[in-house]
């Protein structure tokens, strides 16, 4: 009996074409062994292969002329934002222009659209949707909220020290120019109700959505990314509040925990408090309830604050 010869290392490990077998020099007849999995047409894989996404992603388009990956696998690729019920998906979505027959391999959801070439990109090898046009793509499927903190990021200016990019990846202008060439696409109307509601100013999805809360109950907009000392690229800032009431309102993210970020943290609200602001600062106990009890605490400042400038108001002109 002759002993079955161990895939080539660069098929043992992830999931391989027909024609990149052929070219590692294995044979039809050795990818009928049990140590490989026939996924659909001229796809395989190692029997022992646990699922990665890029990697399924990745020879996904390499077998599929004309397709990319979109939707929410390119979301998760793009390590774009999604919400808690979508962020640790599997799904593999593919994308083809409706002249060209849709994709029909097994558990693919396959889509037929329309897409201009700049809303398609190739990285590491992957052909996949951009940001934007994965943003437009899940307006169907995501709700408001969802979408426009999705939306927030893709807007958001980044951080120089932080990220290894200094432009956002696209800005309300151009998302809007976007949506306005696709006004039959499935989801636009919602995409363009989110268009009104997103900001240039949000540094995560928790951010948004207090703000959305805040405006859903009518509150006054906030101001957004506040610096105590205008034109002081040194100045510590607020998430959001409001100036002119000097309330600075902070979401302070898990990696507030850490010592050296709270010592941080201290210091940035002693600043304002010094300077006579009052600073409400939340968390993610905060966002279980939607925000609702710090939209309540931050209404009883609002109010507390307008009672004391009338009161005080009142004694100056009686003076």
């Amino acid at each position: 009996m002759h002993k079955r010869a161990d895939l080539p290392s660069t098929l043992a490990t992830s999931p391989f074409t027909y024609d990149s077998a052929v070219t590692a020099g294995v044979s039809a007849k050795r990818l009928r062994k049990d140590d490989v999995v026939h996924v659909s047409r001229r796809l395989y894989r190692p029997s022992t292969w646990s699922f990665e996404l890029e990697a399924a992603a990745r020879v996904l388009s390499e077998v599929s002329p004309g397709a990319w990956i979109s939707h929410v696998t390119a979301a998760c690729l793009h390590c774009q934002l999604l919400p808690a019920w979508l962020s640790d998906s599997t799904e593999l979505h593919m994308s083809k222009p409706k002249h060209l027959p849709q994709v029909r391999r097994k558990g693919v959801v396959a889509h037929k659209v329309i897409a201009s070439a700049d809303e398609i990109e190739t990285v590491d090898g992957i052909r996949i949707s951009t940001r934007s046009r994965t943003w437009l793509d899940l307006a169907r499927r995501l709700s408001l909220a969802e979408l426009v903190c999705l939306g927030d990021q893709i807007i958001r200016i980044p951080r120089a020290e932080f990220e290894a990019r200094s432009q956002p990846f696209d800005t309300l202008e151009g998302l809007s120019a976007l949506v306005s060439r696709h006004p039959n696409l499935q989801g636009v109307v919602r995409a363009r109700e989110a268009l009104e509601l997103m900001r240039v100013g949000a540094d995560s999805a928790p951010e948004s959505m207090l703000r959305l809360a805040m405006l859903d109950a009518n509150l006054p907009e906030p101001d957004l990314q506040i610096a105590l000392r205008p034109n002081d690229a040194a100045s510590p800032t607020a998430d959001l509040g409001y100036r002119h009431r000097r309330l600075a309102v902070q979401y302070d993210g898990g990696h507030h925990l850490l010592e050296a970020q709270r010592l941080s943290d201290r210091r940035r609200d002693k600043a304002f408090e010094s300077a006579g602001w009052t600073v409400l600062a939340f968390t993610k106990d905060d966002a279980t309830d939607g925000f609702q009890r710090a939209v309540a605490a931050i209404k009883r400042h609002l109010r507390t604050a307008w009672i004391d400038h009338s009161y005080s108001a009142g004694f100056a002109g009686n003076g």
